[in-house]
C-alpha cells in the first residue's frame, strides 16, 4: 500500500484540479479571508485556538510581496472584528526575503504594525536551511520592537540544540516542529528516533527556561514525551499549547482538548491551496488514498 501511495503522489500533477481541490479542502480553509475566519470560528466553538496562514512562499519578485502583506492586514482586522481566538503565522519568502532581506524586513514590519495595533501575536515560521540563520535575526530585531512576535524551531535540523540554548535565554516564545524541508545529512539528522530525540530534547530545554513553547506534532511518541517534561516540570496549562495542521490526527486533537490542554490548529488559506495541498501529500503520502477515492469517483 506505500508504494501504491508514493505513486499515486508521483502521478499528482497529473490529476484533474477539481480532485485535487476535494483532497485540499482537508487541510486548507479556503481561498478567502471569510472562509478562513469561519473555519477558525469552528475551531474555538471545539476549544481550540487557530493560526491563519496566508499561502504562498518563495516570491519570484518583489512586487508580489505587498498584496501578501495587505491580505495578511485584512486577516488581522478580520481576526479582531470577529473577536476570534486567533494569532497569524508569516512565511518571510513569501515577503522576499531569498530576493531582498531588507526588502523582507520592511514588508515585515508593516504586518508587525498592524498586530501591535491590535495587540496580537505574530509567529514567524521556518523554512529550509539556506535562510534559517535570516529568519532568526529578523526575528530578534521584530522582538525588540513588539514582544508579541515568536519563532519556530525545527527538531530534525542539527543546529537547533545551539539555537534551543539561546532562544531559551532571551525567554522566546517558540514553536517546535519536526521540519519538512528536504536537507543533506550534515545538516539535518537523517532518522525518525534522531528527530524525534532531538524534538523532546529541545521542548525541555525551552520549559524548563520557562519558554512559552508550541508543541507542533502529530506524533503520539513525541507528545507522550512532552506530557511527561510537563509532567515533571508541573506546568499549568497556560505555560505551553499543542499545535496541529488543519485536517490532521483529529482524534488525538480532541483528546488533548478533553484532558485539558490547550491546542492551535495552523489554518491556512489564500489562492496558492494547490502548491500547499501538493506539499502536504508529498509529506504524508498515506493520504493518497483519498485521491484514489477521488479517482474512482468515491466521495
Amino acid at each position: 500500500m506505500k508504494v501504491l501511495n508514493r505513486l499515486i503522489v508521483a502521478a499528482m500533477p497529473l490529476v484533474p484540479r477539481p480532485i485535487v481541490r476535494r483532497i485540499a479542502h482537508r487541510y486548507v480553509a479556503g481561498e478567502t479571508l471569510a472562509q478562513a475566519l469561519e473555519t477558525v470560528r469552528l475551531l474555538n466553538a471545539q476549544g481550540c485556538r487557530a493560526t491563519l496562514d496566508v499561502l504562498g512562499e518563495d516570491v519570484s519578485a518583489i512586487g508580489e510581496t505587498d498584496r501578501t502583506v495587505v491580505e495578511y492586514l485584512r486577516a488581522l482586522d478580520g481576526i479582531a472584528a470577529s473577536g476570534l481566538d486567533s494569532n497569524v503565522s508569516v512565511k518571510l519568502t513569501a515577503l522576499g526575503l531569498k530576493l531582498d532581506a531588507n526588502h523582507c524586513r520592511r514588508e515585515f514590519a508593516r504586518i508587525v504594525e498592524g498586530a501591535r495595533r491590535l495587540g496580537t501575536f505574530v509567529r514567524i515560521d521556518m523554512e529550509d536551511s539556506s535562510v534559517t540563520s535570516e529568519t532568526i535575526r529578523i526575528y530578534r530585531e521584530a522582538r525588540e520592537s513588539y514582544e508579541k512576535v515568536g519563532l519556530v524551531l525545527q527538531a530534525y535540523l542539527r543546529r537547533t540544540a545551539e539555537d534551543a540554548r539561546e532562544a531559551a535565554a532571551q525567554g522566546a516564545n517558540v514553536r517546535v516542529c519536526k521540519g519538512i524541508y528536504v536537507e543533506p545529512p550534515e545538516i539535518a539528522f537523517p532518522g525518525a528516533e534522531e528527530i524525534r530525540a532531538s524534538f523532546a530534547s529541545t521542548v525541555d530545554v525551552l520549559l524548563g527556561a520557562g519558554c512559552y513553547v508550541g508543541i507542533a506534532t502529530h506524533d503520539p511518541a513525541v507528545v507522550r514525551a512532552a506530557l511527561a517534561t510537563i509532567a515533571r516540570l508541573r506546568l499549568p496549562p497556560e505555560a505551553y499549547e499543542f499545535q496541529m495542521l488543519l485536517g490532521v490526527a483529529g482524534d488525538l486533537r480532541r483528546q488533548l482538548v478533553s484532558a485539558g490542554h490547550r491546542l492551535r490548529v495552523y489554518v491556512p488559506y489564500g489562492e496558492a491551496w494547490e502548491a500547499y495541498s501538493l506539499r502536504r501529500l508529498k509529506e504524508n503520502p498515506a493520504m493518497a488514498g483519498h485521491v484514489l477515492k477521488g479517482l474512482l469517483g468515491g466521495k
